[in-house]
């Protein structure tokens, strides 16, 4: 079943693209038109990224029960190109927007019905990178809109004032123009690079603006989160990618660095890099359905089955 699309507008006038994928019969819109999700994902794509990164994810998903939303981040995809303001707290606010706009909480929404008339499924936090950086402090400063974390290659990692040299080099690189998408695909690695493409008179150009995209990770050079990372207390998944960037040694504090008694779940995808969620859909789908499987084991009062010992926190 086609998504439904659309575009919401954030208070600061940023417009976001969002594609929202129901299960069973629903219109798309709300779960009202058909059976009530599982649970509500909201999936949050990295730097230089674009919502069409997660579509291998989506059947699998949708297969599960689950209610699917992706939206272009700011700077990103068919979302306002070059905004003002790249700040972290600018896509909290954003992640906000969209789950008050969409009505993928108990509160009303302004494509959704009335609360009181509307069925709800458990929301979700999905985010890689950048994304999953966006996702837990979204936890952090809304508790009471985020039941879950899953989090791909991203955490509350120390400042890194190489940064913004690193990604500036990274896009530096870039041989474009491409003559052509299939072009594209075979220097970054994945077809999904080759949609997030635009022709000009010179052939393809990659959407993200260099400036735009060294304005998003600034504060990570200087700030750490490790106080909003404390402070969030729903259970969590983190997955690394066995050849990702994420250290080890940053997995494994997290568990440690969040409140006692609170549920942060670890796991390693195996022949997977940075992008857990193209280079290994299947396994990654995998690792998200035990997580919720678990989640929902305990919400129905059943022993859940506990993750491997190397795979826990």
């Amino acid at each position: 079943m086609a998504p439904v699309t659309g575009t919401l507008t954030t208070p600061d006038g940023i417009r976001l693209a969002w594609h929202d994928h129901t299960p069973g019969r629903g219109d798309g819109r709300t779960p009202g038109g058909g059976p009530t999700p599982r649970r509500t994902l909201l999936l949050l794509h990295g730097l230089a990224g674009h919502q069409g990164e997660w579509d291998d994810l989506l059947s699998p998903l949708l297969a599960d029960g689950h209610r699917v939303v992706t939206y272009d981040a700011r700077g990103h995809g068919a979302s306002t190109r070059r905004p003002a303001d790249m700040s972290r707290a600018a896509c909290v606010r954003d992640v906000v927007t969209v789950v008050q706009g969409l009505g993928l909480t108990a509160q009303e929404g302004r494509l959704g019905l009335a609360a009181k008339e509307r069925r709800q499924s458990p929301l979700t936090l999905v985010g890689q990178s950048l994304g999953g950086h966006t996702a837990f402090l979204a936890a952090a400063a809304h508790p009471e809109l985020v039941s879950a974390l899953i989090l791909i290659e991203a955490g509350p990692s120390a400042p890194d004032p190489t940064l913004p040299a690193h990604i500036a080099a990274w896009m530096d690189s870039w041989p474009t123009p491409f003559d052509s998408p299939s072009r594209a695909t075979e220097f970054f690695g994945h077809r999904s690079w080759s949609h997030n493409l635009e022709q000009r008179h010179d052939g393809w150009h990659p959407r993200p603006d260099r400036a735009t995209m060294l304005a998003a990770i600034e504060e990570l050079a200087q700030t750490p989160y490790a106080p909003e990372w404390a402070s969030t207390t729903c259970p969590t998944l983190v997955v690394r990618g066995a050849h990702g960037t994420m250290p080890e040694a940053d997995a494994v504090r997290m568990p440690t660095s969040r409140p006692p008694g609170t549920r942060t779940d670890l796991t390693v995808i195996e022949d997977a890099g940075h992008d857990v969620h193209l280079d290994q859909p299947h396994r990654l789908h995998s690792a998200m359905a035990d997580f919720l499987d678990s989640l929902d084991s305990l919400a129905d009062g059943l022993p859940r089955a506990e993750p491997p010992a190397d795979a826990r926190g």
